[in-house]
């Protein structure tokens, strides 16, 4: 197999020097309303990864990255943290085969974080890609939550442009008493 983003041959679709050179995570927080948001990259830096997320190879590499960022950021959350915590995917919807948000919880997951898959599910399929955010206020997304109520939890999506869409879903997890605690993200769009 060969790094997808090097070429060169690899036991990972992401070899070791690319990781340890290209994609080491710089980690930023920003306030989407009343939540922080904590993004692992800027989005320049690892777009073409993400545009993977409908193509067969999406697959190894959104795993490969939520081994790198969502993983080892649960482990140490979990260390300093008491009780159970719910790992909320934004709209684990399965297309070509997977759902890419489900592979960054599903690297969540351990004693006390328990991932809550294909719970909170977009009823309309709106494209939100290079739309304006007035497009983007008038076609929300309508999820329904169908998860565990009354408890902690942290939403998790790949990226985070507006941060209308993760808005949108805090709201409906607190109409289900849901305390959702951060966001995580992969990327951030916006560029400072």
């Amino acid at each position: 197999m060969r790094c997808y983003s090097c070429s060169k041959l690899s036991y990972h679709v992401i070899c070791k020097t690319c990781k340890e050179q290209l994609f080491v995570p710089n980690i930023g927080t920003k306030k989407v309303g009343t939540m922080d948001v904590i993004s692992f990259y800027r989005y320049s830096t690892i777009g073409s990864l993400l545009h993977t997320k409908h193509k067969p190879e999406g697959f190894r590499i959104y795993k490969a990255l939520a081994e790198m960022t969502m993983k080892p950021f649960m482990q140490e959350f979990t260390e300093n943290n008491d009780g159970d915590v719910y790992i909320v995917g934004v709209d684990e919807y399965v297309k070509s085969g997977y759902a890419h948000v489900s592979l960054l919880t599903s690297a969540m997951k351990s004693k006390t974080s328990i991932p809550e898959h294909a719970s909170l599910l977009a009823t309309k399929r709106v494209n939100y890609s290079g739309k304006s955010l007035q497009y983007r206020l008038d076609n929300p997304r309508e999820f329904v939550y169908t998860g565990t109520e009354d408890v902690h939890a942290i939403l998790v999506d790949d990226i985070i442009t507006t941060g209308i869409t993760l808005q949108e879903a805090q709201k409906v997890l607190m109409q289900h008493g849901v305390n959702v605690l951060f966001a995580l993200t992969l990327a951030d769009v916006e560029e400072e």
